[in-house]
């Protein structure tokens, strides 16, 4: 019975480590790939808590197993084991070093909880607002506003000003550094700065309703010319309608969307949903529910809650021909 026993607990055992070690791999999302000063630094503190424990258990089984094998039952021994008093000094002992331990834990802890807590003097702003299920940001003093992609220049410390517009949310960029909740009502503050140039992933980390799981950002950091470059262009965005799909596509735009949607360029400016201004140049639609393409703008168009869970734009129940209007103005936005 105790060999069928083992044979049906090790594969669900082996199923099982299977499956844990899978959340181990390299992901665009991994904590364990700092590229900022703050995710080093908490990364840093992650191995430092994760090394006293190793110790801690490495240290309690070790006495554990000697205890089991030191004083096992043995064969025709039926005595009691001699009945003694606890150990003062050994009770002195394990009380005093976990206090050690704390005092180790706690002492980068309150550090890096004030550094990161205060806002670094002459630091760029970005203010994030959360939406059910999207995210905003926009640029104080630079007229710009984009949505669920923002973009960052290199060795800049940036103040991201946090509130939501309906719900709690939490912003996370594993890459950069934790996550602060967007709070209704309330403004908090977080800065991230990257050393490195590249596109990083960000998403809720606040369960907020049936979108949460598609709430998802980028952040593209660029070099201070490319960043430059890319605030120029979006101050003085260019919308180009030459052919008579584009220009249907505009008219039916204005008549059904404009009301919800801002595009740079035009006279279109709905405060409701996301800004749609240069929507080409992003990698992903619907806060990173699909890649970028036509078919796909096609598809979000077609039926947006049947695409994204809890989406708050409805079904407009348009036609193929109204869709293919709309796919042809929409990538006109570079």
């Amino acid at each position: 019975m105790k060999q069928r026993g083992f044979r049906v607990s090790f594969p669900l055992l082996a199923v099982g480590a299977a499956v844990l070690l899978s959340g181990c791999g390299a992901t665009k999302q991994s904590a364990l790939a700092p590229v900022g000063p703050v995710a080093r630094a908490q990364l840093g503190m992650f191995w430092e808590s994760l090394a006293i424990m190793t110790g801690i258990f490495v240290i309690v089984a070790a006495v554990f197993l000697y205890s089991l094998i030191r004083f096992r039952a043995r064969k025709g021994d039926a005595t009691l084991p001699k009945q003694v008093h606890g150990n003062t000094t050994l009770e002195i002992a394990w009380t005093i070093i976990p206090i050690i331990l704390l005092v180790f834990l706690a002492i980068p802890t309150v550090h890096y909880a004030y550094a990161f807590g205060d806002t670094p003097p002459n630091a760029m702003k970005v203010d994030v607002v959360g939406h059910q299920f999207w995210w905003e940001f926009d640029y104080p003093g630079s007229q710009v506003t984009t949505a669920n992609v923002v973009h960052i220049p290199v060795n800049t410390k940036v103040d991201f000003v946090l509130t939501s517009a309906d719900v709690i949310h939490s912003f996370w960029v594993p890459r950069l550094g934790g996550k602060t909740d967007l709070i209704p009502g309330r403004v908090n503050h977080l800065w991230l700065e990257s050393n490195q140039t590249g596109t990083f992933y960000g998403q809720c980390a606040q369960l907020c309703g049936a979108g949460h799981a598609y709430m998802k950002f980028s952040v593209v950091v660029q070099t201070q010319a490319a960043y430059a470059a890319w605030v120029q262009s979006m101050q003085h965005p260019k919308v180009s309608v030459t052919t008579p799909a584009q220009e249907a596509g505009m008219q039916l735009f204005s008549q059904d969307c404009a009301t919800c949607h801002t595009i740079g360029g035009t006279t279109f400016n709905g405060k409701i949903g996301p800004n749609l201004t240069a929507l080409m140049t992003r990698p992903t639609i619907a806060a990173g529910t699909l890649t970028n393409t036509p078919a796909n703008l096609a598809k979000w168009l077609h039926d947006p809650p049947g695409v994204k869970p809890g989406a708050l734009m409805p079904n407009l129940h348009l036609s193929q021909t109204q869709i293919q209007s709309l796919v042809a103005f929409l990538e006109t936005l570079k």
